[in-house]
């Protein structure tokens, strides 16, 4: 490569590692001098990058957003993980970014180095999502961006929510946060009509412009987005993100075995072929129903709702099994 050349991109680089870069610290780490500096700035701003100038004693430089988009620069590391990123998002449905995704894989895997050409094709990444009875719909991604931006604003949304009746009023809402949960995008906003906060699934949300007023943020209940959303989706009366309801079993059998099917779950071992279990459910029947799977004895530690629901599980099934045995006669 070219002294120059290698130069430019040696600046370039810097200039993206941090805000601002006063002159004499450019020219000691690039080992050149200040008037060479100010020639590759030149340089690089007639390639198109946006380069702004600071005054003062020693002069500085800041890499700024431009209205178009120059060249880039990655080292290897960012370059693979750019294109691993993409090939993810190119392979997972419902953010409605899938094609454009494909599309830039493409045109960054044109423009890669052998080297790393072929580090990057030789993987290979499919997203396999579990099955669901309705899969997730795809999400328009205008839609994300217009909620970001009133997120990032914090100005107030209006929009349409699913089948609610095409002459109502739209929707207002504070929007807080744009989450992913299980496949789908939801926004985490305080409902202005409800005067409460509520999750808005994105794929039902048709946004009205322009938007409402500049609002000043609240405080998330719990002050965590992440513990606010799985205690919403765990049926949590507050904002700890633990189930409502939880217990404590002695199973008989091994720990291995059951941590494998208790992804939510505290596994211990209990001595030779048992393991204490402590897991969560929304309801204590669900909860006995969801320990009963594992197929082995069980003993209760507590709570004393928890043997209860075992208790009115078996009620329930051994009237569905007389049921079927009266059935078969």
């Amino acid at each position: 490569m070219p002294k120059t050349s290698a130069r430019l991109l040696a600046l370039l680089s810097l200039l993206q590692t941090r805000r601002d870069w006063p002159g004499t610290l450019l020219a000691d780490r690039l080992e050149i001098s200040l008037r060479t500096v100010r020639r590759d700035v030149d340089r690089l701003r007639e390639l198109g990058y946006p380069i702004a100038a600071a005054k003062g004693p020693d002069g500085g430089y800041r890499l700024r957003a431009g209205t178009e988009l120059p060249p880039l620069l990655f080292d290897d590391d960012q370059a693979v993980a750019l294109t691993v990123a993409l090939q993810l998002a190119a392979t997972t449905e419902g953010s409605g970014l899938a094609e454009a995704a494909a599309r830039a894989l493409t045109t960054i895997r044109q423009v890669l180095p052998a080297r790393l050409r072929h580090r990057v094709s030789a993987l290979r990444v499919t997203a396999v999502e579990r099955p669901s009875a309705r899969p997730a719909a795809p999400v328009d991604g205008d839609v994300l961006l217009a909620i970001s931006a009133a997120v990032h604003a914090r100005e107030v949304l209006r929009f349409d929510y699913g089948a609610e009746q095409a002459d109502a009023p739209p929707r207002r809402a504070e929007p807080h946060h744009l989450v992913t949960w299980d496949g789908r995008w939801y926004l985490v906003a305080w409902d202005l009509d409800r005067t409460d906060w509520r999750t808005f699934r994105a794929d039902r949300m048709a946004v009205r412009t322009p938007n409402g007023p500049r609002f000043t943020p609240r405080e998330l209940p719990g002050g965590d987005v992440a513990g606010f959303v799985i205690s919403k989706f765990r049926g949590s009366r507050d904002s700890s993100g633990d189930w409502p309801c939880q217990g404590t079993v002695l199973l008989d059998r091994p720990a291995a075995d059951v941590a494998l099917y208790s992804r939510d779950g505290v596994v211990e071992e209990a001595g030779p072929g048992r393991c204490r279990l402590t897991l969560g459910a929304w309801s204590w029947p669900a909860l006995a129903a969801a320990i009963a799977r594992f197929d082995a004895d069980i003993e209760v530690v507590g709570p004393d709702e928890l043997a209860d629901a075992f208790g009115l599980l078996a009620r329930r099934l051994a009237r569905t099994a007389a049921g079927a045995s009266a059935r078969g006669r």
